[in-house]
């Protein structure tokens, strides 16, 4: 056996089923060793596209994600999607090729080790053969344990060396198998801590959903009278389970949850960062002192501080042990009929809708297919000013992945989806604007190439819509940031799929229901008018109280 297909084997040993990247001479082997053993492989476009996929595939299917290259070139391509895998903490192992050893000569020589530090991810160097399977071990439990991707380097000359494999064991299986307990001193000073406020709101933050708590926040909000809240990561989560959702924490809340949130005096946070985007910086909250829940050794919040109580535990089992010493007391709280009145106003309240000829409005445009789309399918919001109406607007339920400050990059939330997609086999549609789609518009085509159930709504505006407006916020000159760009439907159609352009609520939701109708790779090119500017933009722009 080679070296190639000992790390082959020991891939699949790690559960990997789906492979996203492109070959070359250096990865060739590999890949030819993976598709024997029944592995999928998804030939990509772009390198850094394939990892965007992987990206997405790790946070659907909740462990590593796999990614290849060639050495050099292959490898340099990562960065971007690597910058944004790495502040998404998402787990992924990228297998990368690389020269003969210690050919620094080599056309494609590249110091990946140096690299790999630039782009914020592990490395693992297969220096030689007889290291193949613990390189993989290794890659993985790095990946695994700390929730960050690991470039695997491997260079082209040990790869084809002989190698006796031995019994290898997943990464999986040095893992702790039962959840960590918390200190019954923590659960007793949260117990204090929350018995002793009035005002209570739970922020669910990722870590919770993936931990699969709902059952026990709902207990905990019930016991203390508490609003609910989640982060962007988490966006929607439970909001069809109770009265007393107000939605995202943060700059995308809508006025009267900021207006509720100022008001508690104790907030727990379960799987939740607390940083400065959840906490508005602190403006949130500036009475309320903290509990956080989280696997973490510790956490520092975004206000730079630790939390007032702080239990380091699964998120079920710290849940558990605090709905326990809490006891059978239900507390009021924010649980009145003037609390609720507040929470669904501002959603019954009229929109003026700008009416434009040619152009939706971006408002309407998300109300349509907020409703349209079955519940079923999953949403992928990208970044950008066009995002922000969907981050506010979408309200009903359903799984829902945002890019949003991962790094600011614009471009990888349909890659995002596409990765997604694969590990869920269920459609998926993701809204972005026309900068970003056309950022990576060759990866439709391979969406086309496997037939993934994929809808890409684009919000048009035939520019860079978050510097058009912030140019205008600066006195600038705006229509720099316009860009004209071609009918996008016909562009998806021409590459293989389906598309339609649209200029009116009518057309778009004729555009949903046909693919609602047959999920396959389809393109709505949304034309939106300019000239409504997002509620988080007239915030930060203009100072706006809305």
């Amino acid at each position: 056996m080679k070296a190639y297909e000992a790390m082959a084997e020991a891939f699949v040993r790690e559960g990997t089923t789906d492979v996203f990247g492109m070959m070359g001479d250096a990865n060739m082997h590999w890949m030819d060793a993976l598709a024997q053993r029944g592995v999928r492989l998804y030939e990509v476009r772009h390198e850094g596209s394939g990892l965007g996929m992987a990206d997405g595939w790790a946070r659907a299917a909740g462990r590593p994600g796999v990614v290849t290259t060639t050495s050099g070139p292959g490898v340099s391509q990562l960065a971007t999607s690597m910058l944004c895998a790495s502040r998404a903490g998402t787990p992924l192992v990228a297998f990368c090729g690389e020269t003969a050893w210690g050919d620094e000569g080599a056309v494609q020589y590249l110091d990946q080790r140096r690299f790999a530090a630039a782009i914020e991810c592990g490395f693992v160097h297969l220096s030689k053969a007889d290291q193949a399977e613990e390189a993989v071990q290794r890659a993985f439990y790095l990946a695994r344990t700390e929730n960050r991707p690991v470039m695997l380097s491997a260079p082209i000359d040990v790869q084809v060396q002989a190698y006796e494999p031995g019994d290898y064991i997943p990464s999986s299986d040095l893992l702790p198998a039962s959840r960590p307990l918390p200190d019954p001193a923590a659960i007793e000073a949260a117990r204090a801590l929350i018995e002793g406020s009035k005002r209570v709101v739970v922020i669910a933050g990722r870590g919770a959903r993936r931990a699969g708590a709902g059952e026990e926040i709902l207990e905990l909000q019930a016991r203390t009278g508490a609003l609910l809240a989640t982060t962007l990561q988490a966006k929607n989560w439970l909001c069809d389970r109770t009265e007393y959702h107000v939605g995202l924490s943060g700059l995308f809340g809508s006025k009267p949850a900021q207006e509720l949130l100022q008001e508690a005096d104790c907030v727990v946070a379960v799987g939740a960062s607390l940083n400065h985007y959840t906490t508005e910086h602190g403006y949130l909250y500036p009475e309320a002192r903290y509990v956080q829940i989280d696997t973490a050794p510790n956490v520092v919040m975004g206000t730079g501080r630790p939390a007032d109580c702080y239990v380091q535990a699964d998120a079920v089992t710290a849940l558990t042990e605090l709905n326990r010493a809490l006891g059978t007391t239900r507390v009021e709280g924010f649980h009145t009929a003037e609390t609720r009145s507040r929470l669904t106003g501002w959603l019954d309240a009229p929109i003026d809708y700008v009416d434009e000829p040619g152009r939706i409005d971006p408002r309407e445009a998300i109300k349509v297919l907020d409703a349209a789309m079955p519940g079923e399918f999953d949403l992928v919001l990208g970044s950008g000013h066009q995002t922000d109406f969907g981050t506010m607007l979408f309200q009903r339920s359903r799984q829902v992945t945002s890019n949003y400050g991962m790094f600011g990059a614009i471009g990888q939330a349909p890659l995002l989806t596409i990765g997604q997609i694969v590990a869920t086999g269920r459609p998926a549609f993701v809204v972005e604007g026309d900068a970003s789609f056309l950022m990576h518009l060759p990866e439709f085509e391979t969406a086309c190439r496997y037939g993934l159930p994929l809808l890409v709504v684009v919000m048009n505006d035939e520019g860079l819509g978050a510097e058009y407006h912030k140019l205008g916020a600066k006195g600038l000159t705006k229509d720099l940031a316009i860009i004209p760009n071609p009918e996008l439907g016909g562009v998806a159609q021409a590459l293989g799929g389906g598309g339609a352009t649209v200029r009116s609520a009518a057309e778009l939701e004729a555009a949903v229901a046909e693919y609602v109708a047959d999920p396959r790779p389809f393109v709505i090119d949304v034309r939106i008018t300019r000239e409504v500017l997002s509620v988080p933009y007239r915030r930060l722009w203009y100072g706006e109280d809305v």
